[in-house]
């Protein structure tokens, strides 16, 4: 695990998240050198974080890219609004561990691949099946597998979302067995 350091010049993070941030940032070393800037919203549109590379970096090269991480300020526990950063610790590095698996993703995808993605993104459920386990399969490959369980176990059967997010989730993203079964493939090789 890489060690991040409090003052990294090419990440952005509120305070208030910082060391959950950095935390999940620690399983991801092939980015330490990417600019990504971790940025509240007060609402986005059906989701509590989202990554995306910044568009106006899409002209440029590749390795001159940035991304930014949209994060909801607020979420509905149990009907109650609360902080995101009031979560638990080991949901929020899952969850932004998760966010930062999309970003592995996009790395290796040249700037034509990226629009593309971003339309088939808004455009199809399938699409956003590949990409939602895709980011979950980053993150696990890279040591998150018990963060992203956790992550899952409190939206699933902690949170008190309406059954209707809870069923969307169950359907993009990858069960918790398949999760568990992806890392002890990983610990036996």
């Amino acid at each position: 695990m890489q060690q991040f350091n409090e003052n990294i010049p090419n990440k952005n993070i509120p305070d208030e998240i910082r060391q959950v941030t950095l935390k999940a940032l620690s399983f991801y070393p092939q980015l330490h050198d990417v600019q990504i800037d971790f940025v509240f919203k007060e609402n986005i549109r059906r989701s509590v974080m989202q990554a995306q590379p910044r568009f106006t970096s899409l002209l440029g090269s590749r390795k001159n890219r940035s991304y930014i991480i949209n994060i909801s300020r607020c979420f509905s526990l149990k009907g109650k609004k609360m902080v995101i950063h009031e979560l638990p610790e080991t949901v929020l590095v899952g969850w932004i561990g998760h966010e930062l698996g999309h970003v592995m993703d996009y790395l290796n995808m040249n700037s034509w691949s990226l629009i593309l993605f971003g339309i088939g993104y808004l455009t199809s459920k399938q699409f956003i099946i590949s990409a939602e386990r895709a980011a979950d399969t980053y993150a696990v490959n890279h040591g998150l597998g018990d963060y992203i369980l956790d992550t899952k176990d409190f939206i699933l059967h902690q949170a008190g979302m309406p059954e209707s997010y809870i069923q969307r989730m169950s359907k993009l993203y990858l069960p918790p067995e398949e999760i568990m079964e992806m890392m002890e493939n990983r610990l036996s090789e």
